[in-house]
């Protein structure tokens, strides 16, 4: 594929009202091209009845499975058959691992369709779906959710944020330990083979967000390593992912890095950010392009 093509996806809409706020202001700019919906959520009625009504904004659901703040929890949209994606209180599991270790995979598809069934009737038509902190990636060592994750999409009828090809650069800090490069590479491509089998539309690269303690220092540097970054991309269809919130007591009572969520949406909401990428010959697109594209690829 000829071209740099780019999605901006806000993730965690629906998460607190202020992530809500965020999110339609960075719509309404041309900051993002994508968002999704958390919808175990408090706030993802809100999202999905504003999604509705703005259906020129492409908006998917991030499918979750953990709960990883330390007082402010949640737990499956599916009332039943979902014990083992439960803690002791009732809510998801905090950690990746913890729920890859416990999940009974019926129980993993039961609940993707209890939260997709529940944006639509909430007034959503998703776009796409995606996945909060990356749990069903089976990056701990569990690889049938994924695959059970590509099946359900397939007979849904959805794209999902998954990459068909990782760069060393590209690997998060905090990929699990004692997983090399070549090894997350052929996981990868055999994730690709299944969503190609369940004709699952993909992008070509992930960049994971990565804050480390300089870029938590300053918001100018913050912006240059971002846009440093994403004006290196490769030719093909790339994702980044951001959190963006406007800063209010709800926000710092959940997250003692809140500060980072206010500067991707102060980042993200200066027009200047998507002038520089485009003069970089980046294109915005959404996933509702991924599936156009895939399908114009496919009859080729």
């Amino acid at each position: 594929m000829s071209g740099k093509y780019l999605i901006v996806n806000a993730d965690d809409f629906g998460m607190c009202r202020a992530a809500n706020l965020a999110t339609f202001d960075l719509f309404e700019k041309g900051g993002i091209s994508s968002s999704t919906v958390m919808i175990p959520c408090g706030w993802a009625p809100e999202a999905c009845k504003w999604a509705g009504e703005h259906p020129q904004y492409a908006v998917g659901v991030h499918l979750t499975f953990t709960s990883e703040w330390g007082v402010y929890r949640w737990g499956p949209v599916a009332a039943s058959g979902t014990d083992s994606l439960r803690d002791e209180f009732g809510f998801f599991y905090h950690e990746n691992d913890e729920f890859e270790d416990h999940c009974d995979i019926g129980e993993v598809e039961t609940e993707i369709r209890a939260q997709v069934s529940r944006a639509v009737a909430l007034g959503l038509k998703p776009s796409h779906l995606d996945n909060h902190m990356g749990s069903l990636y089976g990056l701990n060592g569990n690889y049938e959710v994924m695959p059970k994750t590509f099946e359900v999409c397939g007979q849904l009828g959805y794209a999902f944020r998954m990459f068909r090809k990782i760069r060393e650069q590209d690997v998060p800090s905090d990929f699990p330990d004692g997983v090399p490069v070549d090894v997350a590479r052929m996981i990868v491509n055999g994730y690709a083979s299944c969503a190609d089998e369940n004709k699952v539309p993909l992008i070509d690269y992930l960049l994971f967000p990565e804050w480390t303690e300089e870029t938590r220092r300053d918001y100018n540097i913050y912006r240059e390593y971002i846009l440093e970054r994403l004006s290196g991309i490769e030719e093909g269809i790339s994702e980044t992912f951001i959190h963006p919130s406007l800063e209010c007591d709800e926000l710092k009572g959940i997250t003692a890095l809140w500060r980072c969520r206010v500067w991707e949406h102060k980042l993200f909401s200066d027009p200047a950010t998507r002038q520089h990428l485009e003069s970089k010959g980046i294109t915005y697109i959404n996933y509702r392009d991924v599936v156009r594209m895939r399908k114009a690829e496919n009859k080729d």
